[in-house]
């Protein structure tokens, strides 16, 4: 870093304008150009990403070229769909609901994570709700070992340490739940002639935050290389509902509450900003730690965490791989 411009928080800012009009031309060229396709398709969780991308999509090919999709199931919270629409009434664009509930029901996706909680609650019943949590991995380090939160009906939380077998038996079968979504947006893109949009932020596309051949399917990820931060800024300067820019992120997949962060990052998601902002410039993490609110090791203890789920879900950005290379006839 140059001595007269200090690590902060400002080196996130951008020119919000120009940055939207930057996406809005790519998309125009990816979906119409590049893809030919007529108009483009995404799920509206109500929360800022897939907001800020319906926005984009809408300025960029006009609101009658962009359908947005609701596709809740039984453990969805009802905010998500209130909000959801509340954002596509502000965008003028068409809308449908696709209730995913009896898809995931005939899939066993309920059952089989039934089956994988029960492998360490085993009195887990069918009213019973769940979630998965990290441990303070900032202030206690030591292995990201997940912990499964249970609430029987009327009564208290628990938590209980999960095997690995269990762990991984409820993410595979709750990956039901995004898979099952992005079917429905390739049914409709495929009838419309349009594009499907994903609508990962940067972090969640850097760390590996999304369901291959679920939620890290689509044809165009326009706004994969904003950090948070920047995409709040965008949806204010798009003037989308106060509501939504408020909204704290949240995974809306278990049937308890759940934050992103409790779930998957660790540490706020402005901090984390700031760590991977500075990591990707090669701050050192002593000048990042006052812009962050962190002490020095704890910028260190999230760039390793970085550093693991980078290779951690390096499978999850591959294509399908081949065992030798495929040329076109005449090339």
């Amino acid at each position: 870093m140059s001595s007269h411009r200090p690590f902060s928080a400002e080196l996130l800012k951008i020119d919000c304008a120009q940055v939207a009009e930057r996406i809005e031309v790519a998309i125009r060229d990816i979906v119409l150009q590049r893809l030919r396709r007529r108009g483009a398709v995404l799920g509206l969780s109500g929360g800022i990403d897939s907001s800020v991308s319906a926005a984009l999509c809408a300025r960029a090919l006009g609101k009658e070229r962009v359908l947005g999709l609701f596709m809740p199931e039984a453990d969805s919270d009802p905010e998500s769909l209130r909000l959801g629409r509340k954002v596509a009434d502000s965008l003028g664009i068409e809308t449908l609901l696709e209730d995913i509930h009896p898809i995931l029901e005939a899939s066993g996706c309920y059952r089989r994570r039934n089956e994988a909680i029960r492998e360490v609650v085993p009195e887990y019943g069918k009213d019973w709700k769940s979630k998965i949590v990290l441990p303070d991995l900032l202030n206690r380090p030591g292995y990201a070992i997940h912990s499964l939160v249970v609430q029987p009906p009327g009564g208290a939380q628990t938590r209980v340490r999960l095997t690995k077998t269990a762990y991984w038996g409820i993410v595979a079968a709750t990956n039901f739940k995004q898979r099952t979504r992005q079917m429905m947006e390739y049914y409709h893109a495929d009838r419309l002639l349009y594009a499907v949009v994903g609508t990962p932020n940067r972090l969640e596309y850097d760390q590996g935050f999304f369901v291959k051949g679920g939620d890290g399917l689509a044809d165009l990820k326009p706004i994969a290389h904003l950090y948070k931060s920047q995409v709040y800024q965008l949806a204010a300067y798009l003037g989308l509902p106060s509501e939504i820019q408020r909204r704290s992120p949240t995974t809306d997949t278990y049937s308890l509450n759940q934050t992103q962060e409790e779930f998957y990052f660790s540490v706020s998601l402005e901090k984390f900003d700031l760590c991977l902002l500075g990591k990707n410039l090669g701050v050192p993490a002593a000048e990042v730690a006052p812009a962050a609110g962190l002490t020095a090791d704890q910028v260190t203890r999230v760039c390793e965490m970085i550093d693991s789920k980078r290779k951690v879900t390096r499978y999850q950005h591959l294509a399908a791989l081949l065992a030798e290379p495929v040329q076109e006839i005449g090339h």
